[in-house]
């Protein structure tokens, strides 16, 4: 399989740590948003969104991390990303898509650069901006953890799941737009456990060739 990846990128980092967490190698082809290649013709042909990741499995690509691992889920099911209950998958569903679908979306790359191109924002209003999002994410995501009478070391039992795949990149970009994790002692923790194993250090983005 062939990964296009920025290390940077939350979405690409989410989907190398599934990768990771199910033992699928792949070969990793870089592709550089600091200089939007994501937008060139040639990477357009890969993916016409011009959106990273993409996994060109040989078969097919497939494009949007919650569909690739998803298809990661169906197609390699152990070790499984979700628990066995249907009321416990919704569970790490939702904690995944507090992530997913109401932080990173308004976080993402195309976000920021329209809030500095076309509303001036500097790096202080980026930084607030971004601040703002994960703050109300976290406060949700640390609620429902809290709550949660099963709650082992990672967001949900004693082996990482969906969420936690979602959760570590948001933790790392709430570092680097500078918010200060300590309000948030259970996320904190788990960040943590996960930075023990090597799925994830391995998928963190100055582990990354182009970093």
């Amino acid at each position: 399989m062939k990964l296009y990846s920025f290390f940077r990128s939350g979405t690409s980092h989410r989907l190398r740590i599934a990768l990771n967490l199910k033992g699928i190698a792949t070969d990793y082809v870089a592709v550089d948003l600091r200089v939007d290649e994501q937008q060139n013709e040639a990477f357009k042909a890969i993916n016409p969104q011009g959106l990273v990741p993409a996994l060109d499995t040989g078969e097919q690509v497939l494009i949007q991390s919650p569909a690739i691992i998803e298809w990661l889920e169906e197609k390699y099911p152990s070790p499984a990303l979700l628990p066995a209950g249907a009321d416990e998958r919704a569970h790490v569903r939702a904690l995944a898509a507090i992530v997913g679908c109401d932080i990173h979306p308004i976080n993402n790359r195309r976000i920021l650069q329209t809030l500095r191109q076309q509303f001036g924002a500097d790096e202080a209003a980026i930084n607030a901006w971004c601040g703002t999002w994960i703050s109300d994410g976290f406060d949700a995501y640390e609620a429902l953890i809290a709550a949660d009478t099963q709650r082992g070391r990672f967001s949900f039992g004693d082996a990482p799941s969906l969420a936690d795949v979602y959760l570590i990149p948001q933790v790392e970009s709430a570092r680097r737009f500078k918010v200060d994790l300590s309000r948030w002692p259970l996320i904190s923790a788990i960040d943590q456990a996960c930075g023990e194993l090597d799925a994830f250090k391995n998928a963190a983005p100055m582990a990354q060739p182009d970093a």
